[in-house]
C-alpha cells in the first residue's frame, strides 16, 4: 500500500503515474542589467519568442474582457494550439512547447467537457499541463511556477485563468496603483526569467469606454505592469468579438474574431476588424472600393446586383460622412487607406502565416533583485506548493 500523504489540492490534475527520474534543473544566470552606450549597441540580443506570431510574445500579457464573453474559451484553445503545435485561431501556425494552463475557477469535469468540444474527436496534447487549484504569487505561487518551468525548460506559454486568484492580498500601506502594480510584478519577473509568455485572465470594467485600455478592471497599475493587453469585446455585424491588441513588443491592432458554437472555438476573420463589424451592404461597398480605388456609385451598383443605385449611393455618402470611405471632388470613392492600410496589413499577415516584424525588439535589462530567487527557492517554499 502507497503510504505517500495525500498531495495538495492544487496537485489533483497533475497525472500521478510513473514520472522519469529527477534531473537536474538547467542553470540561469542572472540578467545583465547594466552597459555603457557603446556596450549596448554592441550587444546582439535574440528576437523575443513568440506563443502566437504577431499577438503573444514572450512577457506579461493581460486578456481581460466582459464576463461570459468567452476569455476562457479562447485562452484553453491557445493552450491546445501551442501545445499540439497547431494553429490558433485556426490560422496562425504556432511552434509546439509544453504550456501550463492554471484554470482556478473551474472542476476537472468542466475543464474535460469544455477540452472535448475543443479537440472534437482529436488527440488531447501530452504538453498541456492543467492544475485547478494553485496558492497566490507571494504565498507559494510564484515558486509553484517557476519549478514547473524550471522541468519544463522548452515550454512556451503559461496561462492564469483568472489573475484575482493568484495576485494575492495587497501590501500594506501602499497605494492601490502601487498594489496592482507590484501584483502583476510577480508574474512578469517569471516571465522574464524564464523567457516565456505568461497570460493573465482578467476583467474589465463595466463602464465602457473608447480607448479600451481604460477598461481593464483595477487601476492603470495593471496595464503599466504588463508588456501588452488584450481585450476582447463583444461586436456587431459579422464578427461575434473584436480582439483589441496593444503592448510594447506587440503592434497595435485589431482583430475580427467569430466563436464556433459547434466546436467552441475563437476563429480570426480575414481583412480589417472593421469589415466585419458594419453591416453587409456597406462591408460589400468598402471591400469594391478597396479592390477599385476611384469607383462611382453606379459602378458599384453594377457590381453589386442585389443592391440598387440609389442605396449604394446613399450608403456610400453616409459611409464617406462615417470616414469609412472617401470622395474626391468629381464623386469617386477610395478607402480610407491613412486609417486602414496599417491594421489591413497586419490582419493578412496573420492569417497568412506571419513572419516576425522586425521592427519588434526584446526589452533587456527590466529585471528585479527577486530573479535569482526563482530558481533558487527554499525548501520551505516549494513545501506551499508544486504544480
Amino acid at each position: 500500500m502507497n503510504a505517500s500523504p495525500i498531495p495538495p489540492l492544487h496537485l489533483y490534475s497533475v497525472p500521478s503515474g510513473p514520472q522519469p527520474a529527477p534531473t537536474a534543473p538547467p542553470v540561469r544566470e542572472r540578467p545583465r542589467t547594466a552597459w555603457t552606450a557603446d556596450q549596448l549597441m554592441a550587444t546582439e540580443f535574440p528576437e523575443p519568442k513568440w506563443a502566437v506570431p504577431g499577438i503573444l510574445a514572450e512577457g506579461v500579457s493581460l486578456l481581460a474582457g466582459p464576463p461570459k464573453v468567452g476569455k476562457s474559451w479562447l485562452s484553453l484553445g491557445l493552450g491546445l494550439s501551442v501545445a499540439a503545435g497547431g494553429y490558433a485561431f485556426d490560422s496562425v501556425p504556432v511552434d509546439g512547447g509544453p504550456v501550463l494552463y492554471l484554470a482556478l475557477e473551474d472542476t476537472p469535469r468542466r475543464l474535460q467537457g469544455r477540452m472535448g468540444k475543443l479537440l472534437g474527436g482529436q488527440k488531447a496534447p501530452a504538453g498541456l499541463t492543467l492544475v485547478t487549484e494553485c496558492p497566490p504569487f507571494p504565498q507559494g505561487g510564484s515558486d509553484a511556477i517557476a519549478g514547473w518551468l524550471d522541468r519544463n525548460p522548452d515550454a512556451r506559454l503559461v496561462v492564469i485563468d483568472v489573475f484575482a486568484k493568484m495576485r494575492g492580498q495587497a501590501p500594506q500601506g501602499v497605494s492601490a496603483y502601487d498594489a496592482d502594480y507590484v501584483a502583476v510584478g510577480y508574474a512578469k519577473r517569471i516571465a522574464d526569467h524564464y523567457g516565456i509568455a505568461v497570460v493573465l485572465v482578467h476583467h474589465v470594467r463595466k463602464m465602457a469606454s473608447e480607448d479600451f485600455l481604460t477598461e481593464v478592471s483595477g487601476t492603470n497599475g495593471i496595464a503599466g505592469a504588463a508588456d501588452a493587453t488584450l481585450v476582447l469585446k463583444r461586436a456587431r455585424g459579422q464578427a461575434d468579438g473584436i480582439l483589441h491588441v496593444t503592448g510594447r513588443d506587440v503592434n497595435e491592432a485589431e482583430y475580427a474574431l467569430q466563436f464556433q458554437e459547434a466546436s467552441g472555438a475563437w476563429h480570426l476573420l480575414d481583412g480589417p476588424a472593421s469589415d466585419h463589424t458594419i453591416g453587409d451592404t456597406r462591408a460589400a461597398i468598402l471591400r469594391h472600393v478597396r479592390a477599385n480605388p476611384g469607383a462611382r456609385p453606379k459602378d458599384i451598383a453594377d457590381a453589386l446586383p442585389q443592391v440598387d443605385t440609389d442605396t449604394v449611393r446613399r450608403t456610400c455618402s453616409r459611409m464617406a460622412a462615417d470616414g469609412q470611405l472617401t470622395k474626391d471632388g468629381s464623386g469617386r470613392y477610395y478607402p480610407d487607406t491613412d486609417t486602414r492600410t496599417q491594421t489591413t496589413q497586419q490582419v493578412s499577415q496573420l492569417s497568412d502565416c506571419p513572419a516576425t516584424p522586425p521592427d519588434q525588439h526584446k526589452h533587456p535589462g527590466q529585471s528585479e533583485p527577486e530573479l535569482s530567487g526563482l530558481s533558487d527557492r527554499s525548501a520551505s517554499a516549494g513545501q506551499q506548493g508544486g504544480i
